[in-house]
């Protein structure tokens, strides 16, 4: 789920859940304001009080059923051997993304038969390892473009600066772009993003991404020169706490940081977002703009401003406010033609669903010509894939398996399911993908829309977008080519009418 979107409310509910036997659960994050909001949640919530393991306390014999540890003080081996194997039955790793690490595995690996559920609201990792190497199945994902069409996050207004950022020349380090030269290459920008930030941000609360601390500190320092109440925080502030505090109340409109408030930080007010660190890892592009897209009902705040350069590289990798609403590359690059072919602020939502139509219109005349010649074979039951096209269900059509699970082999049960709905069984990959389908059908079957075996049927004859017709609409038309003796009338054209 996004930021913002109650993931601790919800997994605070699941452990409530979960200790109702008497057993115990354990919370698990990387950072010290993560752990305090988990306690808070829980608390605050579901009425549980929680024991805390960091350095320098210990939860181990506590009275209280949860406890809320950080990870760093959990996988020191000295301390995560004194627990038996079976003391949590329930597990959450929070931003669990990061669980694929070596001191998370290390602690996960210590309890063996324990529950465990990752909440995070970017599943992405700059590696490129899948969350799929250790957790089973996903359970619920709720898209940001979801949450804001119903009212759960602010829009994102995405607003393209055409300042021209030259960053072809910048390494990589760690998979990502290297923050140290990063920094370099903005140092002669500065002066020119100081003044575009003076036009846009005035009246705002702005928080900025800048790569490095001493970059952050100096354009901090340009941006008071330019005008704009700006203050600094960075992993080495003691008074972070009271920087933060003084932005909140309103002494500062800008709050200039190097990466540190990605993660465990809200200030709903927030209303703009600058990103001055390119990164090609889309979960902390997310963390980043995420900032910004609570509601705060009592400012005013009706969405974010985002505002977004024209970094010059040749990586293409680069993410762009598109990577935040488009895992799909082909719309996602649409998208980035979209949003830079003019200064206008874009609605990132609505200029999404452009760029999707926009690609479907040019999708689709591909697909006529596959689904035309997958008709022309004469069987009796449906191909998947013919089936995915005549339906129109684009996440058939480019399904591909994730999960362990759903790269297995179909059940018999599910390929004999598939068999009696008119589906060639022998075509189905993977279990993901039978799932999926009897899914699909029993969906469809409840809405009272055609079936696969109506489908292909009347395909035959010519008709088109018969997986847009109601269950009666395909069983009229097919019983009036019965009675024309499966014949078509002289001059019928079956893609436009009907008999």
């Amino acid at each position: 789920m996004p930021t913002g979107c109650g993931k601790t409310i919800c997994f605070a509910s699941v452990i409530e859940h979960e200790i109702q036997d008497g057993s115990r659960a354990l919370v698990l994050a990387h950072r010290g304001e993560l752990l305090t909001q988990a306690a808070e949640k829980l608390r605050d919530a579901c009425g549980i009080e929680s024991a805390l393991k960091k350095a320098g306390s210990s939860s181990l014999g506590s009275c209280f059923p949860v406890t809320v540890g950080s990870v760093q003080s959990l996988g020191r081996v000295e301390r995560l051997s004194r627990f038996p194997e079976d003391y949590f039955k329930t597990i959450v790793v929070d931003e669990a993304h990061h669980a694929l690490s070596d001191t998370y595995q290390r602690v996960l690996g210590h309890f063996p038969e324990a529950n465990v559920l990752g909440v995070t609201a970017t599943p992405d990792r700059g590696d490129k390892k899948k969350l799929s190497e250790y957790f089973d199945s996903e359970a619920y994902d709720y898209p940001m473009s979801r949450a804001v069409r119903e009212n759960y996050l602010v829009p994102i207004r995405a607003q393209m600066i055409p300042l021209q950022l030259d960053i072809k020349d910048v390494g990589i380090s760690s998979g990502d772009y290297a923050a140290g030269e990063i920094g370099s290459a903005l140092e002669p920008y500065l002066e020119q993003i100081a003044r575009e930030m003076v036009h846009y941000c005035q009246g705002r609360k702005t928080v900025v991404f800048l790569p490095l601390i001493q970059t952050s500190r100096r354009f901090c320092h340009i941006l008071n020169e330019a005008g704009l109440r700006a203050c600094e925080v960075n992993g080495e502030s003691r008074d972070r706490a009271e920087i933060l505090a003084a932005f909140e109340k309103g002494d500062y409109d800008v709050l200039c940081n190097s990466m540190l408030l990605t993660e465990g930080w809200d200030c709903p007010a927030v209303d703009c977002v600058v990103v001055l660190r390119p990164t090609k890892i889309r979960s902390l592009y997310q963390q980043m703009v995420g900032r910004g897209m609570r509601l705060s009902p009592e400012t005013g705040k009706d969405h974010l401003l985002l505002l977004d350069f024209l970094w010059l590289t040749e990586q293409h990798d680069l993410c762009r406010p598109s990577s935040l609403v488009s895992p799909d590359e082909n719309i996602a690059e649409k998208l980035d033609v979209l949003l830079a072919a003019d200064d206008r602020q874009h609605d990132l939502i609505e200029a999404e669903q452009q760029a999707e139509r926009q690609i479907l219109e040019e999708r689709e005349s591909a697909l006529a010509l596959q689904l035309a010649s997958m008709r022309g074979r004469k069987r009796r039951q449906v191909d998947p894939l013919q089936y995915a096209l005549s339906i129109a269900a684009e996440d058939l059509v480019n399904y591909v398996p994730i999960y362990p699970w759903e790269k297995g082999r179909p059940t018999q049960k599910q390929l004999e399911f598939l068999e009696r709905r008119g589906i060639s069984s022998g075509a189905v990959t993977c279990a993901g993908q039978a799932n999926m389908m009897i899914d699909r059908l029993i969906r469809r079957q409840e809405e009272g829309l055609s079936t696969p075996r109506q489908i292909n049927c009347l395909e035959k004859y010519g008709y088109r977008q018969v997986g847009t017709w109601s269950f009666d609409a395909a069983s009229r038309e097919i019983t009036r080519l019965a009675n024309h003796g499966w014949q078509l009338p002289a001059g019928f054209n079956p893609e436009e009418d009907r008999l």
